[in-house]
C-alpha cells in the first residue's frame, strides 16, 4: 500500500526574505512535514565572513533563530513539522547552539537540534600546490586568487540531513548545502529510499527545485506577475511528495499569486543548464521526459523525471577580496534630463582623473532610460524623460581611490544643471568587493559530518 505524500514547503529563498512568512506557513497548513528555509545565495557566505572575523561565534543568519521564535506557538499547539535549513552558513554549529538557547527559553527542549558540516573547503583549495581549481567560466588559474580566498564551500547532498534526520533531528541547521538537496533528504528519510533509487532521487530533486525559490513557484518573478491575483499575499509553495517521487505543487488556499503550468514550468527551467543532464550531488537528473498536468486551481503535478548515478566532485563556491567599490545616485529633472545627467557622470569620473584617480572599473547609468538592462537593445526613449536617476559607479583596489570618489557627488548640488535634486542619502558607503570563483573539488576530499547538539542530544 502506498504511503501518504510527504509534505514539504519552503517559506524563505533567501537571506533577507519574508521573515513572517515560516511561522504564517505553518498556520496555513498545520500538516506539514518539513519547512525548509534557504539563506545562502552564491555570496552570502562572504558577508558571514566579516560578520565572523568581527566575532568569531557569528558567521551564520541571526534571523534564523528569531524564525524559530515564530514557530514556537505552532510546536506548542501540536505541530510535528521539522525544520531544514542552510542557515548556519560559515558557522552551522554556533548556529545551531543559539538555536538550542532559544528552544530552552521557550520550553521547547525537547526539540531536537542536529547541525550538518564539512562543506568548508578552504583549507584543500589555500594549501593546493597546483592550479587543479581552475575558475569553472573563465578558466583562469587559482594562483591568480589564491591569497585573497575568503570562504570556498562545496554543495554537500542528501547525505548528512537525511542521517540527522534518521538520527530523530527536528531541526537541521547546515552550511552549504544544494539547494534542491534540502528537500530530497526529507524524502529519502521519510520513504526509506536506497541512494542509488536514482529516478526517485531524480523527482524529489526536481520537486526541491521548483519550490527552493519560495514564491516564484506561485508566481512570483513572473512573465506574467501583472495578471496574478492577490499579489500582496501571495503564497509560498509546498510540494506533496509521492512515494515513487512523484510530486504535486500547490500553495495554501487564500493565498495570493497562482500555481500553474506556465509558473511551474517557468521555475522549473530556472537555473538549470542542460535540461538533459541538471547534476546535483545527489543524482544527475533528465528533464526531457517530464509530464506536467493541471490537477485543480494551483494544483500541478510532476512526473517523469529520470536520474542516474552523481558524479565524482561536488561543486564549490568559493569567494576572494576583489578592492572596493561605491555607488552615488542623484535624481535630476527637466527637459533634457538624461543628457544632463550623463554628462555629471562623465564630469565626476573625468575630474577625478585630472587629479590622478583612474579607476580599474567606472560606470555612468541614467536609471529609467534602459541603463540598468547592459547589453539588452531596449528602444531609445531617453528624449522623452522628463526625469531619471544618475548612477554612478566606481571599483578599485584602492580604498582611498574609492573614498575620494563618494566625496564627489554632493557638489552637483550647486554645481550642476537646473534640476538636480532627490540628494538625501548623504556620501555613498565605500564598500568591499568580492568576487565569485565557481570551480569543483573531488568527493572524497570532502568529509561530510552532522552531530545532534543540546542538553538531550543524548
Amino acid at each position: 500500500m502506498a504511503r501518504a505524500p510527504l509534505l514539504v514547503g519552503n517559506a524563505q529563498a533567501f537571506w533577507g526574505d519574508d521573515p513572517d512568512a515560516p511561522a504564517r506557513l505553518v498556520r496555513q497548513r498545520p500538516d506539514l512535514d518539513f519547512l525548509t528555509l534557504d539563506y545562502l545565495a552564491e555570496v552570502s557566505l562572504s558577508i558571514m565572513a566579516i560578520q565572523r572575523e568581527k566575532d568569531p561565534t557569528c558567521g551564520y543568519a541571526r534571523d534564523f533563530v528569531e524564525v524559530l521564535r515564530s514557530l514556537a506557538p505552532s510546536w506548542h499547539d501540536g505541530s510535528r513539522v521539522k525544520i531544514i535549513s542552510n542557515a548556519g552558513g560559515l558557522n552551522p554549529v554556533a548556529c545551531g547552539r543559539a538555536c538550542v538557547a532559544a528552544l530552552a527559553d521557550l520550553s521547547l527542549g525537547r526539540l531536537k537540534v542536529a547541525v550538518v558540516y564539512g562543506d568548508d573547503v578552504l583549507p584543500i583549495i589555500k594549501n593546493s600546490s597546483d592550479d587543479r581549481y581552475v575558475n569553472w567560466e573563465t578558466g583562469a588559474p587559482i594562483s591568480t586568487v589564491r591569497d585573497r580566498l575568503t570562504t570556498a564551500n562545496a554543495y554537500l547532498g542528501i547525505d548528512g540531513v537525511g542521517s540527522a534526520l534518521r538520527a530523530g533531528a527536528d531541526i537541521v541547521v547546515t552550511g552549504r548545502v544544494a539547494d534542491p538537496s534540502l528537500t530530497a533528504a526529507t524524502a529519502i528519510a521519510h520513504f526509506n529510499w536506497e541512494p542509488t533509487d536514482y529516478n526517485r532521487i531524480a523527482g524529489a530533486t526536481v520537486a526541491g527545485h521548483v519550490i527552493e525559490c519560495g514564491t516564484q513557484a506561485c508566481g512570483g518573478f513572473s512573465t506574467d506577475w501583472l495578471e496574478l491575483p492577490h499579489t500582496a499575499e501571495i503564497g509560498f509553495p509546498i510540494a506533496e511528495i509521492l512515494e515513487d517521487g512523484s510530486c504535486i505543487i500547490t500553495k495554501p488556499q487564500l493565498t495570493g499569486g497562482s500555481v500553474s503550468l506556465r509558473t511551474v514550468k517557468e521555475q522549473l527551467l530556472y537555473e538549470i543548464g542542460d535540461p538533459g543532464n541538471y547534476i546535483s550531488p545527489d543524482a544527475t537528473v533528465s528533464l526531457l521526459g517530464i509530464r506536467l498536468e493541471q490537477l485543480a486551481q494551483d494544483r500541478v503535478l510532476i512526473e517523469g523525471a529520470t536520474g542516474g548515478p552523481p558524479t565524482s566532485q561536488y561543486k564549490v563556491s568559493a569567494t576572494y577580496r576583489d578592492g572596493y567599490k561605491a555607488h552615488a545616485m542623484i535624481t535630476i529633472f527637466g527637459r533634457h534630463a538624461v543628457q544632463k545627467a550623463r554628462k555629471c557622470g562623465e564630469d565626476i569620473i573625468h575630474q577625478l582623473g585630472h587629479v590622478g584617480l583612474k579607476f580599474e572599473r567606472s560606470l555612468v547609468e541614467c536609471l529609467g532610460s534602459g541603463a540598468s538592462v547592459s547589453g539588452v537593445e531596449v528602444p531609445d526613449c531617453s528624449a522623452d524623460l522628463l526625469e531619471t536617476v544618475l548612477r554612478v559607479s566606481v571599483a578599485d583596489p584602492r580604498r582611498e581611490a574609492v573614498e575620494r570618489f563618494s566625496k564627489q557627488i554632493a557638489p552637483l548640488v550647486t554645481a550642476g544643471p537646473q534640476g538636480v535634486t532627490g540628494y538625501s542619502a548623504a556620501r555613498p558607503k565605500v564598500q568591499a568587493v568580492f568576487g565569485y570563483w565557481p570551480t569543483l573539488v573531488d568527493k572524497d576530499l570532502v568529509q561530510q559530518k552532522f552531530e545532534v547538539i543540546g542538553a538531550e542530544a543524548a
